[in-house]
């Protein structure tokens, strides 16, 4: 349904026959962190995320799953390869039928 209130005329997940069905019966304002993301929007009460009506929850136990300013850097330990069966499985060998 469309949201009435801090987003009118937008697409809302939270937005229900009886009105905001989010716990604090309203989108919040975005918080320090979220500066930069592409999912703020202008609403009526200031910048919202378009996503998630509570950003500050979001932020709360690391990064949000929304943000989309922030990079992720996944550590990829070097793999140990034991050389003999490297060479075994490179030839073909060490497989019994």
């Amino acid at each position: 349904m469309q949201c009435q209130t801090v987003l009118s005329g937008t697409e809302c997940t939270f937005w229900g026959k009886q009105g905001c069905v989010f716990q604090e019966g309203s989108c919040q304002t975005i918080v320090e962190n979220c500066e930069g993301c592409d999912r703020i929007v202008e609403g009526t009460i200031g910048n919202v995320c378009s996503v998630y009506p509570a950003p500050a929850k979001k932020w709360q136990n690391g990064i949000c799953n929304f943000a989309t300013h922030v990079k992720v850097e996944i550590k990829v330990d070097d793999l140990k390869v034991n050389p003999l069966k490297a060479s075994k499985k490179a030839s073909g060998g060490g497989k019994k039928k």
